[in-house]
């Protein structure tokens, strides 16, 4: 499939997805967790949704949760709200991204503050 129609159609989803979890979930796991991006594969049979949480639990917890037990809610609702012909499995995946920008970050810092002393 056209990689154009797959980032719209991926970012669709975020967008649907973000606005699920602002502002209509119940689910108290959802209202903690922010949609960094979302992947979609060739035949739109899976759909990786990248996320970061403010949650107290760990990562692989949250992703657990969200996979086992919310996954197909939001693939429900995706379907009423995008008009794509089959609805993607949704899998949620753990966003390093901006622990890893963090980390890199504080390097860098400490290596700035070396060179002044």
């Amino acid at each position: 499939m056209n990689q154009i129609k797959l980032k719209r159609i991926g970012s669709q989803i975020a967008q649907e997805l973000s606005t699920i979890c602002a502002l209509e979930a119940h689910d108290s796991i959802l209202k903690t967790i922010t949609i960094t991006g979302v992947d979609v594969t060739n035949d739109l049979g899976l759909a990786r949704v990248y996320f970061t949480s403010i949650s107290d639990k760990t990562h692989q917890e949250i992703e657990k949760e969200l996979n086992d037990d919310t996954a197909g809610y939001l693939r429900t609702k995706i379907a009423n709200r995008i008009e794509i012909r089959h609805t993607p499995t949704i899998r949620f995946i753990y966003d390093n991204s901006i622990t890893y920008g963090n980390k890199i970050d504080n390097l860098i810092n400490q290596i700035h503050n070396q060179d002044k002393s």
